[in-house]
């Protein structure tokens, strides 16, 4: 049954199993509700299931060799592009000296970029073993736990964030309407997931990385996500088709995936620190290569990503 209009009714795209981190071998189903067009794992992973999905090596943890040092200056670059959204929405709402607060927080780079530029900052990831790097590693305050009962206090936040969250969860509305309680009244919430209506998906189907089965529970149109933004109170202010750290990446890791830094620590490849270096220079490389077309299909308004700045409704 349909999460979103309680349709019984679906057709399968296709069949998939983890791809990129071989953690299952078990074989999903991507379907499409016949009502409401949302696409959706079938069946979805039992909760005591997922940690097996997310291995700790999911994480990125700096360390201090030359290809890692690499890898942070590649991540801060790209992350740029983030920093600037953020920051215009945060401008957007009169409310600069407001907190931060990013969901699903990872290692924490991106609030530690924002800390950096003086702005006050908080994390929040259920994986205890994000919220150690991100706290141990990038020194941002960090809460394990869930949104919806996270530790602050109503209209306390200037902005919310979660980018790649929402396809994850089982409820995506819970940590919506969490956001919304959690925000200022003129607080902005951003969001960020891959977009199932773009060329990729179209072109790649189940080998492209957006799918990510079966980490990824939904995967969202944009027509998706307002309506379910206006379900929880919330309005689009801008809409952008484009990220600079994860449409060009998901291209190339969709073409190659044995080259993508991360599947190849959370895989535990062995590999001299020769060919790490070597590996990750032609991923970069591949990047580089997949940014044309996918500017292209976000100029066309079919990029694979879909960042969205959405206020409370007025």
């Amino acid at each position: 049954m349909c999460p979103a209009c309680d349709s019984p009714a679906s057709r399968t795209l296709f069949q998939a199993t983890d791809r990129l981190y071989h953690t299952t071998d078990r074989v999903f189903h991507v379907v499409e509700c016949a009502a409401c067009k949302l696409i959706r794992l079938s069946p979805w992973p039992d909760v005591r299931e997922l940690g097996q999905f997310y291995p700790p090596e999911y994480w990125f943890v700096p360390e201090q060799d030359a290809t890692s040092r690499l890898e942070e200056f590649y991540r801060r670059a790209v992350l740029r592009d983030h920093i600037r959204f953020v920051l215009k929405a945060i401008e957007n709402s009169g409310l600069e000296q407001g907190l931060v607060l990013d969901c699903g927080c990872g290692g924490g780079l991106f609030l530690k970029m924002l800390a950096e530029r003086g702005y006050p900052v908080a994390g929040l990831d259920f994986s205890l073993a994000a919220a150690t790097v991100a706290w141990r590693q990038n020194g941002v305050p960090v809460v394990c736990g869930k949104l919806n009962a996270a530790p602050f206090a109503p209209g306390s936040c200037a902005a919310v964030t979660m980018f790649h969250v929402l396809e994850h969860l089982y409820d995506p509305a819970s940590y919506l309407d969490a956001a919304h309680r959690l925000l200022a009244p003129e607080g902005r919430l951003v969001i960020q997931v891959p977009n199932a209506a773009s060329w990729q998906f179209l072109l790649l189907g189940e080998n492209w990385r957006g799918i990510d089965v079966p980490r990824h529970l939904f995967d969202f149109r944009a027509a998706d996500i307002e309506i379910l933004l206006d379900r929880c109170g919330f309005e689009i202010v801008r809409l952008k088709h484009f990220s600079l750290r994860d449409s060009p990446a998901s291209l190339a890791t969709s073409l190659a995936p044995g080259l993508d830094p991360m599947v190849r620590r959370v895989r535990a490849v062995d590999e001299t620190p020769r060919t790490k270096l070597l590996k990750d220079l032609l991923y970069l490389g591949l990047v580089a290569a997949s940014l044309p077309f996918t500017l292209l299909e976000a100029a066309c308004g079919a990029g694979a990503m879909l960042m969205v700045e959405a206020r409370k409704k007025r």
